[in-house]
């Protein structure tokens, strides 16, 4: 299976799942998403947001295609563009971090490291931006049966399997943190040979090269 990882853009907004192109849960304070989700049309909201904070900050997610097929996503942004940031029990977010807001990895591609190709690429990206960590809120009861919630805050698992720590821990929404040059340092020197060997990774997801194969027993 061929894997690359792209930037989000207004082109490849439509790469989206519908739900969440049509979602301003987090792009929106509450009353302004409940007013566009009233007006019919909250995907043309979710564009504009897109747009603007493309023009202002510049890329704000990053979507894994798996053989060509939209495989998951990841979405996030300063905490001031995303009001909905500001109404969880365990806000604010840190000053020093950037805010991953939304996560998905579709179910046929869960498994096979998707979920950490997006947040290292998130990591890459933030990092020559001179952010210092990314944190999340997590949904501590994401699926559980008779617990409400519309899928918009990922599950605290995603977040704990790829590398995030808990920072305020809280029953259904904790705050979790990634500090970057964590991200940044997960794989080893074989993993990467390894992937490129198999033609798994594009250019574009590996964070540092690849070193010529050795027989040398040092960890990197």
């Amino acid at each position: 299976m061929s894997r690359r990882l792209v930037s989000l853009t207004l082109d490849t907004l439509e790469d989206l799942p519908r739900s969440c192109r049509q979602c301003v849960f987090w792009e929106l304070d509450p009353v302004a998403a409940e007013r566009a989700c009233a007006a019919g049309d909250p995907g043309l909201d979710k564009e504009a947001w897109v747009s603007q904070t493309l023009l202002e900050w510049g890329s704000c997610g990053k979507l894994a295609y798996v053989d060509g097929m939209p495989a998951g996503f990841v979405m996030y942004a300063p905490p001031a563009y995303v009001p909905r940031s500001m109404a969880f029990p365990t806000s604010p977010v840190s000053a020093d971090a950037a805010l991953l807001t939304t996560a998905h990895v579709v179910a046929a591609f869960a498994g096979g490291g998707l979920g950490r190709m997006l947040v290292q690429g998130v990591a890459r990206d933030l990092t020559k931006r001179g952010v210092k960590a990314i944190e999340a809120f997590g949904d501590a009861k994401f699926g559980d049966a008779g617990e409400p919630g519309d899928g918009c805050v990922a599950p605290v698992d995603f977040f704990l399997a790829v590398g995030f720590k808990t920072v305020r821990p809280h029953p259904r929404f904790p705050r979790l943190r990634l500090e970057l040059r964590t991200a940044l340092s997960w794989k080893s020197d074989v993993e990467y040979a390894l992937e490129k060997l198999l033609g798994s990774m594009s250019p574009e997801s590996l964070l540092r090269p690849v070193r010529p194969a050795t027989r040398s027993t040092t960890t990197g």
